[in-house]
């Protein structure tokens, strides 16, 4: 079946795909016996399509409602990201039934539900695979290859300027600031970068997943989020002598009738198959009850690989031809989000405190009056001014009892200045 392709936004990844649309047609067509013709593309900068070697078959418009009413053009590809206009050309697009593609982590985050309802009314397709790890397809994982399995846990590198900089840190002794300028140099973070790496690109994908694990709606405010920003060269030295590397996770758990969605640091054990996951690599590690630990890993981001994925929705779309479309998502009954202070796990303290006699009983006797229970710790030298780290690690406790402890010791005189946590992961 021939299927008519229409791309909104010919960018980065709008690029991507039409330069594979154009090159990858007959492979495309070989290998699947998906007929993909591109024959509309919509920019507000008319001076990209000069990039492109496009035949007298392919329409330009700098219009995206001109696409949108092309009888041509049966999926629409939203390419723009964004929240508007990018979600008033799919939902035109929808209800023109049209398919629609898009790889817009964002607006899915925050609209979803809406979209998916309208594309249900309107017996067209939602597809997505590329919003979430770029060429990683793990929403096919999640809604297909596993779907025998109730998902115990999902855990989540899915920002590849964190582990970038993280890596860089890690393994090349650079401090953050220094990463961060290496990474935006190198063109893998924004400037500004603060959607990366204070963790709401990384909370938007983590929301997608939880909703298609656990066929729920998930408010995006209902997952808590911390980026990396506290994260010190001290503290990626100090994980490594205690057998972990740092990584910015998204934490995806069943917790009986809860569910927790999460994005934070984390201790990661160096004998973990996440820990071998560097620089602008994505990964994502599924616990299921059927299938046991799988783990999906690749670029998470770029051009090509991203337009890979939209191509594969392209694909799919083509291969189903005229029957009923499937539902974006499935929803079942609302479970709640587990609230943060009930976590649990084990945790990373660093604390700076004056170099005195007296601050680790203090210390201690803080955390055990709050039933915070330390495994390890250790003084390390003298930083500046009188000034040292003491690191402690946690056994298993709850997140409430170890704030509680800190709000006490943050405010004894000797700390110098707040406490910093790190939480570590678990299985």
């Amino acid at each position: 079946m021939s299927l008519g392709i229409g791309v909104i936004g010919a960018g980065t990844v709008g690029g991507g795909v039409i330069q594979t649309l154009l090159t990858q047609k007959n492979a495309i067509a070989r290998k699947t016996s998906a007929q993909l013709e591109l024959v509309h593309i919509a920019d507000t900068l008319p001076e990209r399509f000069k990039e492109f070697a496009l035949g007298p078959n392919v329409r330009t418009s700098t219009d995206a409602t001109a696409l949108i009413e092309d009888p041509n053009v049966a999926v629409m590809c939203e390419l723009i990201g964004g929240l508007q206009p990018a979600k008033r050309f799919i939902a035109q697009a929808l209800r023109a039934g049209k398919h629609v593609v898009t790889a817009n982590k964002m607006l899915l985050a925050h609209s979803g539900p809406e979209l998916c309802q309208i594309a249900q009314e309107h017996g067209v397709e939602l597809r997505y695979e590329a919003a979430v790890a770029g060429g990683i397809p793990i929403i096919k994982a999640l809604r297909e290859g596993l779907a025998a399995n109730n998902i115990q846990r999902v855990y989540g590198i899915l920002n590849g300027t964190c582990n970038y900089i993280l890596s860089r840190m890690t393994y090349d002794g650079l401090d953050f600031a220094d990463a961060l300028r290496q990474a935006q140099e190198l063109g893998f973070a924004e400037t500004p970068p603060d959607l990366d790496i204070e963790g709401h690109d990384t909370a938007h994908k983590c929301q997608i997943i939880a909703s298609l694990c656990y066929s729920t709606e998930i408010a995006l405010d209902d997952i808590y989020v911390e980026g990396i920003t506290r994260v010190s060269h001290a503290d990626v030295a100090y994980a490594d002598e205690l057998g972990y590397l740092i990584k910015l996770l998204a934490v995806v758990r069943e917790a009986g009738d809860a569910i927790e969605a999460r994005v934070h640091p984390t201790l990661v054990p160096k004998q973990h198959l996440l820990a071998s996951v560097r620089h602008e690599f994505n990964a994502v590690y599924v616990k299921g009850d059927v299938t046991d630990a799988t783990l999906y890993y690749g670029r998470g981001a770029g051009r090509m690989p991203t337009a890979g994925a939209v191509v594969a929705d392209l694909v799919d779309i083509a291969r189903r031809g005229t029957g009923s479309a499937p539902a974006p998502f499935v929803y079942g009954p609302k479970r709640p989000i587990r609230d943060m202070g009930h976590i649990e796990g084990a945790y990373y303290l660093r604390l700076t405190t004056q170099d005195q006699p007296g601050v680790l009983g203090k210390v201690c006797t803080a955390l055990g009056n709050h039933r915070v229970s330390i495994a390890w710790c250790i003084q390390k030298g003298e930083i500046a001014n009188g000034a040292v780290h003491v690191i402690l690690m946690t056994h298993e406790t709850v997140e409430s009892a170890v704030q509680s402890a800190l709000s006490e010791i943050d405010q004894m005189d000797f700390i110098v200045e707040p406490t910093h946590v790190l939480r570590v992961l678990q299985e």
